[in-house]
C-alpha cells in the first residue's frame, strides 16, 4: 500500500473510531432526515399521483439538507478541538487528507440514507429500495462528499461557519441535486435507462469534476 493510500486511510479510521465511540454525526444527521420525510407527509395528499411528482423531491431535499448537518461537523470539530492542527502538522500530503477525510462523509452520508430508505418506503410507498435508485442516491453522494468536503474545510476557518456553508456549498451541488431529482423521477416512474441513464452519466462526469478540483485546490484551503 503507497503512503498516499495508508495515511488517507489513517485519517478515515481515526474519524470512524471517534464516531464509533459518540454515534453524535450519525445520531443527528438521521434524527434531521427523519423529521424532514414526518414533515413532508403532513404536507401532501397521499395520493399515489401526487406521491409519484413530489416524491424524489422529498427524498432529495431530506438527505440534502440532512447531509448538509453532517458536513458542517467534520472540519468545524477538528478546529474545536484543536486537533486539525495536528492533523496539518502531520508528515502527510493534503490530498491523502483530503481523500480520508471525503472517504468519512461518504461513509457517513450513505449510512443515514441507508437507514432512511425503509423510512421512505413506509411513508410514501416509492420503490426506493430498487437498485437503479439505490446506484443514482451512491453515485449522487459521492459528489456530495467531494464537494462538502472541501467546503467544509473552507467554512471551518470562519466564524459564521454555519450560515457560509450553504451559501458556498449549494451552488455547487446544483448539479449533482437537479440530476439526481430528474433520474430518480424516471426510475420511479419505470422508465429504462434511456432516460434515467443519461442523468447517471451526468452525475458521473460530475463527480470526477469535483473529486478532481477538490484534490487540487484542498491544500490551499487549509491555510489560515
Amino acid at each position: 500500500m503507497s503512503a498516499y493510500l495508508r495515511a488517507a486511510w489513517a485519517v478515515y479510521l481515526k474519524d470512524l473510531r471517534g464516531e464509533a465511540r459518540t454515534r453524535e454525526a450519525v445520531a443527528s444527521v438521521l434524527v434531521f432526515a427523519m423529521l424532514a420525510a414526518f414533515i413532508f407527509n403532513f404536507a401532501f395528499d397521499p395520493n399515489p399521483r401526487v406521491l409519484a411528482a413530489v416524491g424524489p423531491g422529498i427524498v432529495w431535499v431530506a438527505y440534502l439538507f440532512a447531509g448538509m448537518l453532517g458536513l458542517s461537523r467534520g472540519f468545524a470539530q477538528e478546529k474545536e478541538r484543536g486537533t486539525l492542527d495536528g492533523l496539518l502538522l502531520a508528515p502527510v500530503g493534503r490530498d491523502a487528507l483530503y481523500a480520508g477525510k471525503m472517504l468519512w462523509t461518504l461513509t457517513l452520508l450513505l449510512a443515514v440514507e441507508a437507514l432512511m430508505l425503509p423510512v421512505f418506503a413506509a411513508l410514501y410507498d416509492l420503490p426506493v429500495l430498487d437498485a437503479q435508485f439505490v446506484g443514482l442516491a451512491a453515485l449522487a453522494t459521492v459528489g456530495y462528499a467531494a464537494a462538502g468536503t472541501l467546503f467544509s474545510a473552507i467554512a471551518a476557518h470562519t466564524r459564521a461557519r454555519e450560515a457560509l456553508l450553504p451559501l458556498l456549498f449549494l451552488p455547487v451541488a446544483l448539479p449533482l441535486v437537479i440530476g439526481a431529482v430528474a433520474g430518480t423521477s424516471a426510475i420511479f416512474g419505470g422508465e429504462g435507462w434511456s432516460e434515467y441513464g443519461r442523468w447517471a452519466q451526468l452525475i458521473a462526469v460530475y463527480d470526477i469534476l469535483l473529486i478532481g478540483v477538490s484534490s487540487l485546490v484542498f491544500e490551499y484551503v487549509l491555510e489560515d
